[in-house]
């Protein structure tokens, strides 16, 4: 019988266009399959060449199995589960990585089912343990500790990675393309997605962001939260949110920052009215400075920050503000 190895990832695409954090889980694949001594594999399902499935190569993968059909270009959990399980099947990796989206929330669990296997939603890092097995690290108890989620009999480990906790990163690795026959009929295309719609960002995209400003529930109000605005726009920055913050109505759903939302690393981040719960910390801890205000001394962010301010925001914010418009003016 034929034994489970190499690490695989389900490359996520959009309408043609590959998504990053299908990149970034092939790079951590090419890491973990090193440490082992595998192979890395992904999966591409869409309107692509063999041309365009080459390209996954440069970023780790030793082998890319195509499935090539402009009707899956757009997502349809039944038709992409009808090929990617029978596959996995086939292959059996040892591992099967998506992306923690939309999209990846929805198939992972459905092929993880299909294959009677576990997994372990909304990871923050992946690592191999002394045995060799899969370690997957998620955030447990509140955020109060990181809990370590294995998988010792079940195959392939499944696991679904927020976009942005792994770096994507080229390899010179010479890998191979493998067409797939997409045996595929109108029925396995329901419910049909007739069409995507992109929301157009007005400010500066959380991502790429060189400066983040974020606030939580601290701000107490809307009108506190245009505080927020206000230093983010003179620092030329953009704003995020936590989900308290959120839920309250100050911002919206997509700026939020942490397990559930995005994953950024700023040269700044600073941080109002926060209380540092791991759900959010894993969302900003590789930011190159962490600036944390908040009036309670006890703070659990205090033990991440670089610099603390011990204040009310309300206060601390506007004298911050009046400064920074002083110096960029001089």
């Amino acid at each position: 019988m034929k034994e489970h190895e190499g690490f695989w990832v389900f490359i996520e695409q959009i309408e043609g266009k590959i998504s990053e954090v299908g990149l970034e889980l092939l790079s951590k694949a090419r890491e973990l399959a090193d440490q082992k001594g595998t192979y890395t594999a992904a999966i591409l399902l869409g309107d692509f060449s063999k041309e365009d499935a080459k390209k996954l190569t440069h970023y780790g993968a030793d082998k890319v199995f195509l499935f090539s059909d402009e009707r899956l270009n757009r997502y349809c959990c039944l038709a992409y589960s009808r090929l990617i399980t029978p596959l996995v099947e086939r292959e059996k990796p040892e591992a099967l990585f998506m992306g923690a989206t939309p999209l990846g929330a929805d198939l992972a669990p459905r092929v993880a089912a299909q294959l009677e296997t576990g997994l372990s939603a909304h990871c923050v890092d992946l690592r191999l343990g002394e045995d060799g097995i899969l370690e997957q690290i998620v955030p447990g108890f509140g955020g109060t500790m990181m809990a370590v989620i294995i998988c010792p009999e079940k195959r392939p480990q499944m696991a679904t990675v927020m976009p942005g906790v792994f770096k994507k990163s080229e390899s010179h690795k010479k890998g191979e393309v493998i067409e797939e026959e997409v045996t595929l009929s109108g029925e396995d295309f329901i419910p049909e997605a007739v069409e995507y719609r992109t929301k157009k960002q007005k400010t500066v995209p959380l991502e790429g962001a060189n400066v983040v400003v974020c606030g939580g529930y601290g701000m107490e109000n809307e009108e506190n939260w245009k505080l927020l605005e206000e230093l983010a726009s003179v620092l030329g920055g953009a704003v995020g949110a936590t989900r308290p913050a959120v839920d309250e109505g100050w911002a919206p759903e997509e700026v939020m920052i942490g397990q559930s939302g995005k994953i950024v690393r700023p040269k700044l981040y600073i941080g109002a009215g926060i209380s540092g719960v791991m759900h959010h910390v894993v969302g900003i801890q590789d930011s190159d400075i962490i600036v944390v205000i908040n009036k309670d001394p006890g703070a659990q962010f205090f033990e991440v920050c670089d610099f603390g301010v011990v204040g009310d925001a309300e206060k601390i914010l506007p004298a911050l503000i009046e400064k920074l418009k002083e110096r960029f003016s001089s």
